[in-house]
């Protein structure tokens, strides 16, 4: 886990056993999965989607605050136990797999993400979910289209970082971590280890998230 290629706070490489089976969402939870939630009151806000659309587009302009209502609700609904994924299992399903920068090789490729010039033109906002291939494992946007919470605050490296996959976190932390880069990221912002941090109450469009699940 982690990366050498750009930044400190990607790094040191370092090797994690996740201990507890998991699954996780194949996309980012959508506007429709949203407003499900909203309607049943278990999620207190309803983000605008600039006209953009809603349906399968996945739900952005959350805080990490946010997301803790709807895995909440979730949870509350299905009786099973949902959360959001912790930065290792995260970054476990989009490598999918492989150690290269992109779970698809070494370099940024034509139709694999949503992100600024990843594609031809710069990106204007997030696409419907799987509009793009999925990851060996099935999972979609893995790079690209809305960054992701994870459940992890943020640490300036992984030293000293949890190595049986379980989240980095300590009560009151402010700032939390970010995966994946969003349709507004250059492609060095959408690697496989790429990481950002935003403090848990903001809310900013290109922030949503997915799911994982106990099992």
């Amino acid at each position: 886990m982690g990366s050498t290629e750009l930044f400190r706070f990607e790094a040191p490489v370092h090797t994690v056993t996740i201990r507890k089976p998991f699954y996780i969402g194949r996309t980012e939870v959508t506007y429709d999965e949203w407003d499900a939630c909203v309607t049943a009151k278990g999620c207190a806000f309803s983000p605008d989607d600039r006209g953009a659309g809603r349906g399968r587009r996945p739900v952005g302009n959350l805080s990490w605050e946010d997301t803790q209502e709807y895995v909440t609700w979730l949870s509350k609904r299905t009786g099973q136990t949902y959360r959001l994924p912790t930065e290792a299992e995260w970054e476990y399903a989009a490598r999918a797999g492989r150690p290269t920068t992109y779970s698809w090789g070494k370099m940024m490729e034509k139709a694999r993400a949503n992100c600024s010039g990843c594609d031809g033109p710069r990106s204007t906002g997030a696409v419907a979910v799987a509009t793009y291939p999925p990851n060996d494992f099935g999972l979609y946007d893995m790079s690209g289209n809305l960054a992701e919470w994870v459940e992890d605050c943020w640490n300036d490296s992984y030293r000293s970082a949890p190595a049986n996959g379980s989240a980095w976190a300590k009560p009151g932390c402010k700032e939390r971590v970010l995966r994946g880069g969003s349709f507004s990221s250059e492609p060095q912002y959408v690697r496989s280890a790429s990481r950002f941090k935003y403090d848990f109450d903001v809310r900013f469009q290109t922030n949503g998230f997915r799911v994982a699940r106990e099992r």
